[in-house]
């Protein structure tokens, strides 16, 4: 196993790194100066797009006009070629205070997506799913901030964490409706060295792996929940993981430059750097794309 800094890029939190298999590229976003980022495997032709607010994560369509975005006011469209963001629907309308985070695409194209408090204190945050005809439903309340969806290989076992919870989620999940019920504790985080559950993704194996920001760590998760694999990252605040790469045996880390708040902890000259982690001898799954 060996870890090199993809693209030093510097994000002030770097998040959602994304493998699109048909164009072989990566995105990555940078959640706090609204931008989405992309570049080849093996990290060149970096090129970026602008959003006009905070960006919790995306989504490529199936159609390959663009992405579906969750910024800070609702979903949002975006066009690569024209760079134009449009509104499709803003489910808090009423929480000034809450922001969209992290989201992905389940196997029927829905984008499952959830909020969270900025100051990441209160429990104002939910989850939804915008079905392929913008049509969003609630899935679950009461969160603080929303992390890690992401899906068993079969689809119908759904993972999800409120970060500051100390625990990750499974939850039944009906590919046919997109409801998602029975929400019990799959694992109990470590948090003794402070830090907390962030992005996630299932591999081919139907093991979970999860970022511990603010702890440096990544964990493979079995699929009975138990510890399986622990690695030491180069920086504390990684935030997320996906495997990509033409065999999909790559597993791109984010991370990010700046804390959001000043109580969490800073990182050295690698600080919001772009990982790559090789010879994990693991494949992932390719990431769905939104739509119809």
């Amino acid at each position: 196993m060996r870890i090199e800094v993809l693209v030093d890029v510097k994000t002030t939190l770097g998040e959602g790194p994304l493998w699109d298999v048909e164009q072989e590229r990566l995105y990555w976003i940078d959640s706090f100066d609204g931008r989405v980022f992309r570049a080849t495997v093996d990290g060149r032709e970096v090129r970026a797009w602008d959003v006009p607010q905070k960006i919790g994560s995306m989504a490529l369509r199936k159609d390959g006009q663009g992405a579906v975005v969750s910024l800070q006011r609702g979903f949002h469209a975006l066009d690569f070629k024209s760079g134009e963001v449009t509104l499709i629907h803003d489910p808090e309308p009423d929480q000034p205070a809450n922001r969209l985070n992290d989201g992905k695409v389940d196997k029927r194209g829905r984008f499952v997506a959830g909020s969270m408090d900025t100051q990441e204190e209160g429990a104002n945050g939910a989850l939804y799913s915008l079905s392929t005809d913008f049509k969003v439903t609630k899935l679950d309340t009461g969160i603080v901030c929303s992390n890690g969806p992401c899906w068993s290989p079969d689809g119908k076992t759904f993972y999800f964490q409120d970060t500051w919870s100390g625990e990750i989620w499974a939850y039944d999940y009906d590919l046919d409706s997109g409801a998602a019920t029975n929400r019990r504790v799959f694992a109990k985080v470590d948090t003794s060295k402070g830090g907390a559950a962030d992005g996630s993704t299932v591999d081919a194996e139907g093991y979970l792996w999860n970022a511990l920001v603010y702890d440096g760590r990544l964990v493979r998760y079995a699929p009975d929940g138990s510890v399986d694999r622990i690695i030491d990252m180069p920086v504390k605040k990684v935030t997320s993981v996906m495997f990509g790469g033409p065999k999909l045996d790559i597993l791109f880390v984010t991370s990010m430059a700046k804390p959001p708040l000043p109580r969490f902890p800073g990182d050295g000259v690698l600080r919001g750097s772009l990982f790559a982690i090789y010879d994990l001898g693991i494949r992932g799954l390719p990431e769905m794309r939104f739509g119809a």
